[in-house]
């Protein structure tokens, strides 16, 4: 008997003993439902070089889930999985949720993290590969759902990329740790700027504290230590899909680079004989990397004392700062009247290119036209050549202030400032040069002169027929020369008429799957087998011409995956067609507004369709290589494709903001009646926040089923932004919901989504949220959502009557009211 009970004892023990240190899971590269990961369990990929689990860092006692170096002794942590909400003093596990994501789970049993799946899974299955990247994919199907590689922490290792996907989106990009022991998101963000040439910024908060200088066919110019070098190969990627940085090791080298909470970037490397990691380098090599340290049109020379001296042809803005050495007051022209009295160009060599609040970029351009490209647009300041695959093509010009110039030993670069034609010793051309030349002028022969003034009036009658012909003519700025020109620029493909009446049957009757007021739109397929929608320019369209050209040149430079596709455009004599990827489902207004298909609107999907349409919005105003405002945004301008993903379409009323602008007022009032913002359809003035009133409208009608305008409550007249508000302040919010949906949804969804969609429509523009914090409002329960005072536009109906144009969504019947010539007070 005593035998018996030791033996009882010691196997208890053991078992005891094993549960304190992490077992890998006898799966060892894989889990699958029913598996979890808890406790002290382990996924370790094929080869052990990484293994993924929970852990608490320092003397934290928050745990978070985690990729770390198995063969390297100090915990090395790579990725985090919730590291914005951590388990408290207690466990978790990870597994699967019914449509096959990844979700964590607290000991309590609520949803902590979940990966953002492409799509449902069947048979879900998640892999930690050799490379450190765990990934989601559905039995038996190529490609990932979801993988950790797309949303890096702090760290960068081999085979993960920094950067933009232009068709999902998707911007990957480093933040930095809170402290060594918080993992939760710091100050500090480094990734890819896309636009013009693509550059790696370091950002503290929005303020921009270092600059790689950009990408030049091989390497960052300006940058040595991003270069190829005996330890990494850098990679570079930019084409119509994505832009990314990332790199690979020569040899069996381990290597990551690092963003400290300090700001650092750091390149480590492992060292096997002394146990340890190596600092290889920072990517902040000197003082002369800190961003604008000499201000605007100031260059930094890390060899010089003072380090930083005004460009030639500029004096310090503030000599006694200078004087101080304290540069950031920049630099300010010698001569201000230089494009009145002459100027020139003067060149800098082995230079860090500029940075600049706005800058063009134009790769078919022959390089040695650029200064003639620059010289014809008083704004350009500044431009350089930019032959990057040895083709003699390509320039860059700048416009604004130039900022963060240096000299560089390496890799650097030549670019061309605009002086005072003095500041290189030419002559100024002006009305006081050459007295001798202005008196020959005045005593131009009589003859001269009358011969001169039968020419003109010779002219004066030929241009004045020409115009008269001219007049009768359709836009002669959108002929087929200038469409192919801005095809060329933007890579948009041209149609011919003849394939587009193959795809549309000769646009018959039976393809006909929409109407609005550009015209008709029809279904299609082109040879390849693809299926596609043909928006067609109507002769008798209110919105037309100006609207084709601001579509085409707009979306044809977006590439987001809640963005509309646009495939290419067809140019006929007077016929113009956009020709899009077709959306089987639709608009949104399709399905929303009509009773008997609403019920295939599921609360998920709902939701689903909310997120994603507050994505593409958030994605135009900041994400962007262009920040746009949508300016009509409603239900029959979201399409639906054939997993109900949502589409914005419709850029035919767009704007596009540069610089730090922020807002802007019109005369011309385009968009929709019952979406449109107060300060917009009243007064004229639209801005990013226009658009959050028409997605806090749209909001509002997915959560009810009901069209704001010609809402009708037999209780009241308010329309439904007032009777949500309504609703609101009686706390009675959830009668707002559709009764489709029969209460199968969480309360406290619901209620926070009515407030957001509240907080959206606020009489005044400050008191709405930006896209982002609403983005925030949805994924973080912790993020507070203002309370949400009176809407703007809660009852008036005085629209109702006023001269407008009809106009539908891309695969729409709709008959929504859009404005385009109302005139704003």
């Amino acid at each position: 008997m005593e035998r018996t009970e030791f033996t009882l004892l010691f196997l208890v023990t053991c078992c005891y003993l094993l549960s304190l240190f992490p077992t890998a899971l006898e799966a060892e590269d894989a889990i699958t439902p029913p598996q979890t990961i808890s406790g002290y369990q382990t996924l370790v990929s094929p080869s052990q070089n990484f293994e993924l689990g929970f852990f608490s860092p320092g003397n934290s006692t928050h745990i978070y889930l985690g990729i770390w170096y198995k063969h390297i002794p100090k915990q090395t942590v790579i990725w985090v999985a919730n590291r914005d909400k951590p388990l408290v003093n207690s466990g978790g596990s990870l597994t699967f949720s019914n449509n096959g994501k990844l979700i964590l789970l607290s000991h309590t049993g609520s949803v902590v993290w979940s990966s953002n799946s492409s799509g449902p899974a069947r048979n879900p299955v998640a892999h930690l590969l050799d490379s450190g990247n765990f990934v989601l994919k559905d039995y038996g199907n190529e490609g990932h759902l979801w993988e950790s590689f797309d949303y890096p922490s702090d760290t960068l290792i081999p085979g993960m990329k920094l950067g933009w996907n232009f068709k999902t989106g998707l911007n990957r990009h480093l933040t930095s740790w809170k402290s060594s022991s918080n993992p939760s998101s710091g100050e500090y963000t480094y990734g890819v700027d896309p636009r013009g040439i693509p550059q790696l910024f370091l950002h503290k908060g929005n303020k921009k504290v270092f600059r790689s200088g950009p990408w030049y066919g091989q390497q960052f110019k300006g940058d040595p230590v991003l270069s190829a070098n005996p330890v990494f190969k850098p990679i570079f990627v930019f084409d119509s899909d994505e832009v990314s940085y990332s790199y690979e090791t020569k040899d069996t080298i381990v290597s990551r680079f690092v963003l400290s909470q300090s700001g650092l970037i750091q390149h480590f490397s492992w060292n096997d004989h002394h146990s340890s990691w190596f600092s290889e380098f920072s990517v902040q090599g000197d003082r002369c990397d800190d961003y604008g340290l000499c201000g605007a049109y100031g260059s930094c020379n890390i060899k010089s004392s003072p380090v930083c001296k005004c460009l030639k042809g500029f004096d310090p803005k503030l000599p006694q700062e200078w004087e101080k050495n304290e540069w950031s007051g920049g630099c300010v022209r010698k001569n201000s009247q230089v494009f009145s009295n002459g100027d020139t160009f003067k060149q800098f060599t082995g230079m860090k290119l500029p940075d600049a609040a706005e800058f063009h970029t134009n790769y078919t351009i022959s390089s040695d036209h650029c200064e003639a490209e620059c010289s014809m647009n008083c704004s350009c300041v500044a431009y350089a050549k930019l032959d990057v695959n040895a083709s003699g093509k390509g320039c860059i010009v700048w416009f604004g202030d130039l900022f963060d110039i240096r000299e560089v030993s390496v890799n650097g670069e030549d670019f061309y400032v605009r002086v005072p034609a003095s500041e290189v010793g030419k002559k100024i051309k002006g009305p006081n040069v050459d007295g001798n030349k202005r008196k020959k002028l005045i005593l131009f022969p009589v003859t001269a002169f009358v011969s001169s003034t039968i020419i003109v009036s010779a002219l004066w009658l030929i241009i004045k027929k020409c115009r008269r012909k001219r007049a009768k003519e359709t836009d002669s700025q959108f002929s087929v020369g200038r469409a192919r020109s801005e095809r060329n620029e933007f890579k948009l493909p041209l149609f011919e008429i003849a394939i587009i009446e193959a795809a549309t049957e000769n646009f018959s009757l039976y393809n006909k799957i929409g109407e609005g007021g550009f015209g008709h739109v029809y279904k299609g397929q082109l040879p390849s087998g693809q299926e596609i929608a043909v928006k067609r320019l109507s002769e008798n369209s209110g919105q037309g011409l100006q609207e084709f050209k601001n579509e085409v040149i707009l979306i044809s430079q977006l590439q987001h995956r809640n963005l509309v596709k646009l495939l290419g455009c067809c140019i006929h004599g007077e016929d113009k067609m956009l020709v899009y990827e077709y959306m089987p489902n639709r608009s949104l207004d399709s399905l929303l507004f009509d009773e008997t298909k609403r019920s295939v609107l599921s609360w998920q999907k709902r939701l689903d369709i909310i997120i994603g349409i507050a994505r593409g919005l958030l994605y135009l105003h900041r994400d962007s290589r262009l920040r746009i405002i949508h300016r009509d945004l409603k239900a029959s301008n979201v399409l639906l494709d054939g997993e109900m993903n949502p589409k914005i379409s419709d850029f035919g009323m767009a704007r596009m903001f540069g610089g730090d602008q922020t807002e802007a007022k019109t005369k011309r009032i385009v968009g929709t009646y019952g979406y449109m913002s107060p300060e917009y359809a009243i007064d004229g003035h639209f801005s990013f926040k226009s658009d959050v009133y028409s997605f806090g409208v749209l909001l509002l009608e997915l959560l009810s089923g009901k069209k704001n305008k010609g809402f009708i409550h037999p209780d009241h007249k308010l329309n439904l932004l007032g009777h949500a508000w309504k609703l609101w302040n009686e706390d009675r919010a959830l009668e707002l919901m559709d009764a489709l949906l029969e209460n199968q949804f969480p309360t406290s969804e619901a209620l926070r989504c009515i407030q957001v969609g509240l907080s959206c429509i606020q009489q005044h523009p400050e008191d709405r949220p930006t896209m982002s914090s609403v983005l925030l409002m949805f994924d973080s329960e912790s993020v507070l959502v203002p309370q949400p005072g009176r809407p703007g536009l809660y009852s008036e109906r005085f629209f109702s009557g006023t001269n407008s144009s009809s106009r539908g969504g891309l695969n729409s019947g709709s008959n929504d009211i859009t404005v385009t010539l109302v005139e704003g007070r």
